[in-house]
């Protein structure tokens, strides 16, 4: 069994998936101190001018507020600004219809309290269109190492890699605004789902 602990992460990169679609139980970190500027609740689409950062605003907290008790603000219409963000980044991708009904209640009706719910619920509905099944648990204290069974990716940067590792977690595929800043790689999930549909998977997997 190859289990794994995580982060929790907003609609996180392609990298991030690597490493959940070749598990088969996932521990999601529930009591680290929240980091802030990561992609705990922070993702990057690929916009008409290139990359584009989606940031989901949180409510002011001490220095060490654990990550499970970090809420979120909804004193702007950030819901709003994202969904329109991922309708003009992918409205002419080939497969954005197709899933746009799974992920519009997140960002019109959905208001979740704390930024790890929302997170989890996004997850599972991703996994979900990936026809994935994994066991997942939550940490309910936080240890520095973990035995030797699980596989330990919290210090892992996932949204950070240099030119030379750039297919290390998928191949190119066609992306919408290609032709103007060609292919950038280990961009949200939403990128290379809304691009490449059922072949999402192989696309990840099979490398």
């Amino acid at each position: 069994m190859n289990s794994i602990i995580l982060n929790t992460a907003y609609l996180p990169p392609i990298a991030y998936y690597k490493s959940l679609l070749n598990a088969t139980s996932v521990l999601i970190e529930h009591c680290e101190y929240f980091q802030k500027q990561t992609y705990r609740n922070r993702c990057n689409i690929y916009g008409a001018n290139g990359i584009l950062n989606l940031s989901i605003p949180i409510q002011k907290r001490g220095v060490k507020t654990l990550t499970k008790d970090v809420k979120i603000s909804y004193a702007d219409n950030w819901q709003k600004l994202h969904w329109r963000s991922l309708q003009s980044a992918y409205r002419s991708s080939p497969f954005f219809e197709f899933y746009e009904d799974d992920f519009v209640a997140f960002y019109e009706s959905k208001k979740h309290i704390f930024l790890i719910d929302f997170n989890a619920a996004i997850l599972a509905t991703t996994l979900k269109l990936l026809d994935k099944s994994i066991e997942f648990k939550n940490t309910t204290s936080y240890y520095k190492k973990y035995d030797e069974g699980v596989n330990d990716h919290r210090n892992y940067n996932f949204q950070k890699l240099t030119p030379s590792d750039s297919n290390t977690f998928v191949k190119p595929y066609i992306q919408v605004f290609e032709n103007k800043h060609g292919f950038i790689p280990n961009l949200s999930i939403v990128d290379v789902l809304f691009n490449q549909g059922a072949m999402t998977t192989d696309s990840i997997k099979n490398l």
